[in-house]
């Protein structure tokens, strides 16, 4: 594929899933730019759901090129942009359109094109606008993007040469036989980007959309909450966040682990009591001990969930909101309890099992709304209560550069209705002296500062303990150091006199 600097996204989970505009750049349907349109939690919050985005029909057959060629991935990439506009979450999109490609260099290479293009999509949208006079097919305008994406990268990160860029974009459009006539358009669009390349960048970056690569709403979202750091904190939302570990103290300790990576020639650096964090991404797969659950794949930031609830041996535990699992194996590997894992989505309750049975841990996984225990709850009290509640996934945009393109300011309302429906339902099961800990991995205050200080006001028996509250995406924060690189979460924890 004549790639230059491959890019692994090992570490990029799914987000709390969402909806979209359907259209693609330089069409009606979408003003040729992608608006913003609303999502929803992973975890489904009740009233809030869409309908699902049914990716086969967005899906082509795959074009007759080589499986390991640049064109075929930029095809499928295209494809991916497409299913999202029309509503896909990435994840899922990703899903569908790598289930057609046989060879593994094209499903990373599909995948590593889809992700660098939505972190700069509000930019090649814009180019695109500049450069197409007349909208093309959809295939042809999510291609274009593609392409236009690579190309705008800066040249010290750029995955391909400019000249494969090109060449490769106009196979790939060329190989469909009912697009084929497109051929000369992406040809010339592309080569007038490269000729104008300087002044192009220039003109498209005082389109705030494009600058910043989020919604208008999202932009000044961001900057009302926070107008100190709103610049670096929308900057570093552009760039992927670092593969981080956590080393299973049943299996290993840090030493240990961090030793079998500096024989496996993969750097790395303690962030935290369990935590590396690796100065290059790799796939899992090359993570020593990764299949038999010596690590998994968490940002340091997620990993105060499980320390802060100050677990202990044979206490009852409820993680309410638990798929896919990764603060339930935390738990499990800090103390012996008995934990039960909530979930509403029986689909996604498998990968609470598949990720606790690598670990070598159990719990006792159950299917229901955390807002209405009276369906699950077996009237048995609970010492601590971990509610990581449906938000709206703003602190980890970096990781899942879809979700800014996936909410609309009305979904927030929503979102902070459903939290409150949750906590309250939680708290009556509480043991007396029992903890509950409060957390989003949102950075917008209405989902984390003001609704604790409103579930202090409203619960009488609850008392705020010490938590690190608002944790903004440490990357964003200029002269921070390696160790405190993570997503950006709120923590709030509360005790029941």
């Amino acid at each position: 594929m004549n790639k230059k600097s491959p890019s692994s996204h090992a570490g990029e989970r799914s987000p709390r899933s969402a909806r979209q505009n359907a259209g693609a750049p330089g069409s009606s349907a979408s003003g040729r730019r992608p608006s913003g349109a609303s999502g929803r939690s992973e975890r489904k919050p009740s009233g809030a759901a869409a309908a699902p985005v049914d990716t086969d029909a967005i899906r082509f057959p795959p074009p007759p090129l080589a499986p390991d060629s640049l064109a075929f991935a930029l095809d499928g990439a295209a494809q991916v942009i497409g299913a999202v506009r029309a509503g896909a979450a990435l994840p899922a999109a990703l899903a569908s359109i790598i289930a057609t490609q046989a060879a593994p260099l094209a499903r990373g290479a599909t995948q590593d094109i889809a992700y660098r293009t939505l972190r700069a999509l509000g930019l090649a949208d814009a180019l695109a606008t500049t450069l197409v006079a007349k909208a093309p097919p959809p295939h042809v305008a999510n291609l274009l993007t593609c392409a236009l994406a690579l190309l705008a990268d800066a040249p010290e990160n750029a995955a391909y040469a400019p000249f494969t860029v090109v060449d490769q974009a106009v196979s790939a459009i060329g190989a469909r036989r009912e697009l084929n006539f497109a051929k000369g358009l992406v040809n010339a669009v592309l080569r007038n980007f490269l000729r104008q390349r300087e002044t192009l960048l220039a003109e498209a970056m005082r389109d705030p959309v494009a600058r910043w690569n989020a919604p208008h709403w999202w932009i000044n979202a961001v900057r009302k909450a926070w107008p100190e750091q709103w610049q670096v904190m929308l900057d570093a939302d552009r760039v992927q966040g670092p593969l981080t570990l956590r080393v299973n103290r049943r299996k290993s300790t840090m030493e240990a682990y961090q030793a079998r990576l500096e024989q496996a020639h993969l750097p790395c650096v303690a962030v935290g009591p369990s935590a590396v964090q690796l100065l290059q991404a790799v796939p899992v797969d090359r993570l020593p001990g990764f299949a038999d659950g010596v690590v998994s794949v968490q940002d340091a930031g997620a990993q105060r969930a499980a320390v802060l609830l100050d677990v202990r041996d044979g206490m009852r535990v409820l993680d309410a909101c638990a798929a896919p699992g990764g603060k339930s194996g935390h738990l499990l590997e800090l103390a012996d309890i008995e934990l039960v894992a909530l979930e509403s989505d029986a689909v996604r309750s498998r990968r609470i099992d598949e990720n606790l049975a690598r670990l070598g841990l159990q719990a006792q996984v159950q299917i229901g709304d955390a807002g209405d225990p009276s369906a699950w709850w077996d009237g048995k009290p609970f010492d601590r209560i971990l509610a990581d509640v449906p938000c709206s996934a703003s602190g980890i945009v970096r990781r899942h550069p879809d979700i800014r393109w996936l909410r609309r300011a009305t979904d927030i309302a929503p979102l902070v209705a459903l939290q409150r429906r949750i906590v309250l339902a939680l708290w009556p099961l509480l043991a007396k002296g029992g903890e509950l800990l409060y957390v989003t991995c949102s950075i917008f205050p209405e989902e984390g500062e003001l609704q604790a200080q409103w579930f202090e006001s409203v619960q009488q028996d609850a008392v705020r303990l010490d938590a690190p509250g608002q944790l903004l995406p440490s990357a964003a924060v200029p002269g921070t150091q390696r160790d405190a690189n993570h997503d950006g979460f709120f923590y709030a924890r509360f005790q029941k006199r």
